[in-house]
C-alpha cells in the first residue's frame, strides 16, 4: 500500500478487497505453521510469553493461551485513541498478515478487513505501550473486540462489540494456532497513528508555504529570496522544492517587489524606509521549510516500509521451511521518525507564530500599501477601543511554547520492564501520541495566522493585487471567518478556520 491508498481508505471510504490468490497464500502460511510446529517448542505457540517463555504450556491449554494474552493485555488506560488512528492501525496489522509470514488463520484477516470496511472501531486506550514487543496493550484491545468482547465505536456510538457484530452479520473471531500473539505482537498502533500524523503534517506544511507567500505579499517583499538562481546554488533538495512551491503560489501576484526595479536602477536614496532585506521569518522560508520537507519525505518512506512489512515475532517462513525468532516488533524506526516529525512540525509552528507577530507588530513591519499602513494587531476598529487580533496572539504564542517543550525526544527514554526481558524499548506509541499533540497545536497556531493574514489584506485593501491562489484561499477563509471591526469572541472562528485547514486538500506536496 502507498500513502495515497491508505488515505483513500481512511478519508474516502475505499474498501479493502482480498483476492482469492492472496487469501490462499495466507492459508498456505497457516497450514505450514500447523505442520511445522508438531513436536517442536516454538515461542508463543506452546510456551508462555515474554519472560514466561521458559514455561512450556500443555497441549490442552494452547487455545486458552492465545485467549489469555488478549484478555490479560487489554490493560490500557487514559482517553481512547483517535478513531482514525485505530482504523489506520488495523490497516497496518492487515498488511503485516498479508506478507504471509505470521502464520495466522485466514479468519483473522477476514475479521480485520470486515472491521475496516464496516467502520467498526475498537476501543483502544492511549496509554499502555512501551513499543518494544510491539504495541502489546493497544493491539490486545483491538484483538479483544475481534473475538467479540469489549466495546467498539459504530456509527458514532460506543456499543458492546457483540451487539454490533450481530447487527452487521459478523461472528466473533475464533482463535487458531498463534492468532492471539500475532494480532498483539507488532508495531501497528504506532504505525497507524504515525500515518495519520504524517498526513496532517504534510497538509500543514503546504499551508505554511501558502501563508508564507501571502505574508510576503502583504509585506511587499523582494521576490529574489525564492528565485531558482539563489536556491539552486545550495545543494539541498528540500530547499529547492520549497522555493519552487512558493514561486508557484506567488505566480500572478502584483504585491511582490522587484529588487532590480527598486534598488538596482541607480537610486540616489540614502535611507530606505522599506527593508532592503526582510526578517528571517519571511526571507528564509525555503531554508527553514527545506529540511522540514525532507523529514516528512523520510517519515513517509519509513512508515510505508513498515506498513508493507512483517513486524511480528516469530517470523513464519514457508519458503525456507523454518521459523525465525527475533525482534521485528521493535518500534525504533517509528519512534525515531515521530520524534523527528514533531520537531519539524514545531519548527513550522514557530515560523507561523513569528510571521503572525510580524503582521501584528506595526513598529517592526512598517507595512504601507497605497497610502495605508498596517495597524497594530491588524485592527480594523478604533485603536484603543478595539483590540483586533491582540488576544489571539496570546493563544498562538502559548501553544507554540507548549510544542517547543513537547519536542524533546521520546526515542531515548527507554525504561527496562517485563522482568528486564524488554531491557531496551522504543516508546514508539508515546512518541507518536506526543507528535499528534504537536500536529494539533500547529493547526491552532496556523488558524490564528491565517485569520491575521485575511485581516491584514482587508486593512490594506490589497486583495486585487494578490496572487490568484492567495485570492482563492482568502475567499474560502472569509466564507467561514468574516471581516470584523468590533470585538467579538474568537474561539469559534479559530476552531472553524482550523477545521478548514485540516480538511482542505491543496495538492502541493
Amino acid at each position: 500500500m502507498s500513502l495515497s491508498d491508505i488515505y483513500d481508505i481512511l478519508f474516502n471510504g475505499k474498501k479493502i478487497v482480498i483476492s482469492q490468490a492472496e487469501h490462499d497464500k495466507v492459508e498456505e502460511c497457516y497450514v505450514f505453521l500447523e505442520e511445522f510446529k508438531k513436536d517442536k517448542v516454538i515461542y508463543g505457540i506452546n510456551t508462555g510469553f515474554g519472560p514466561m517463555a521458559q514455561y512450556r504450556v500443555s497441549d490442552e491449554h494452547l487455545q486458552q493461551l492465545q485467549y489469555n494474552i488478549i484478555r490479560s493485555h487489554s490493560a490500557g488506560a487514559g482517553e481512547p485513541m483517535p478513531l482514525i488512528a485505530v482504523k489506520a492501525a488495523m490497516i497496518s496489522r492487515y498488511m503485516t498478515f498479508m506478507q504471509c509470514r505470521s502464520g495466522v488463520h485466514p479468519m483473522v484477516v477476514d475479521q480485520i478487513v470486515a472491521y475496516i470496511n464496516n467502520d467498526i472501531i475498537p476501543y483502544v486506550p492511549q496509554h499502555g505501550s512501551v513499543g518494544a514487543s510491539g504495541d502489546l496493550v493497544q493491539l490486545a484491545h483491538i484483538a479483544y473486540t475481534l473475538i467479540g468482547e469489549g466495546k467498539v465505536n459504530y456509527k458514532g456510538e460506543w456499543r458492546p462489540t457483540a451487539d454490533v457484530l450481530k447487527e452487521v452479520g459478523l461472528k466473533p473471531m475464533a482463535i487458531h494456532g498463534r492468532d492471539g500473539l500475532s494480532v498483539v505482537n507488532g508495531t501497528a498502533m504506532m504505525t497507524g497513528l504515525g500515518l495519520v500524523n504524517l498526513i496532517y503534517a504534510k497538509r500543514i506544511a503546504e499551508w505554511i508555504l501558502v501563508m508564507s507567500v501571502m505574508t510576503n505579499e502583504i509585506a511587499g517583499s523582494y521576490d529574489d529570496f525564492m528565485m531558482p538562481e539563489i536556491n539552486s546554488v545550495r545543494r539541498q533538495d528540500g530547499q529547492q522544492i520549497a522555493a519552487k512551491i512558493m514561486r508557484d503560489i506567488a505566480a500572478g501576484s502584483n504585491m511582490m517587489s522587484s529588487r532590480q526595479d527598486e534598488l538596482y536602477s541607480g537610486t540616489d536614496k540614502t535611507l530606505f524606509k522599506k527593508k532592503v532585506q526582510p526578517y528571517y521569518s519571511l526571507r528564509c522560508v525555503p531554508q527553514v521549510m527545506g529540511p522540514v520537507l525532507e523529514v516528512l519525505e523520510n517519515a513517509e518512506r519509513v512508515l510505508i516500509n513498515e506498513v508493507n512489512s512483517a513486524d511480528d515475532n516469530p517470523i513464519v517462513d514457508p519458503e525456507s521451511k523454518n521459523i525465525y525468532h527475533g525482534g521485528n516488533f521493535h518500534g525504533d524506526y517509528i519512534s525515531f521518525e515521530m520524534d523527528k516529525l514533531k520537531v519539524a512540525v514545531t519548527k513550522m509552528t514557530m515560523l507561523a507564530e513569528r510571521q503572525a507577530n510580524y503582521l501584528f507588530h506595526d513598529k517592526i513591519n512598517e507595512i504601507e500599501y497605497n497610502g495605508k499602513n498596517l495597524p497594530p494587531f491588524v485592527n480594523l476598529g478604533v485603536l484603543g477601543l478595539n483590540y483586533g487580533m491582540q488576544a489571539c496572539q496570546f493563544t498562538a504564542t502559548s501553544t507554540t511554547a507548549e510544542s517547543q517543550t513537547l519536542s524533546n525526544p521520546m526515542y531515548v527514554h527507554s525504561i527496562p520492564n517485563n522482568n528486564d526481558n524488554q531491557d531496551i524499548v522504543s516508546m514508539g506509541t508515546n512518541s507518536a501520541l506526543i507528535a499528534k499533540h504537536v500536529v494539533d497545536n500547529a493547526y491552532q497556531v496556523a488558524a490564528v495566522h491565517m485569520m491575521s493574514i485575511c485581516q491584514a489584506i482587508d486593512c490594506l485593501g490589497c486583495y486585487n493585487d494578490m496572487s490568484p491562489m492567495s485570492k482563492r484561499v482568502y475567499d474560502e477563509v472569509r466564507a467561514i471567518f468574516p471581516t470584523f471591526k468590533d470585538d467579538t469572541e474568537k474561539y469559534t472562528d479559530i476552531a472553524n478556520v482550523e477545521n478548514y485547514l485540516r480538511k482542505k486538500e491543496i495538492g502541493l506536496l
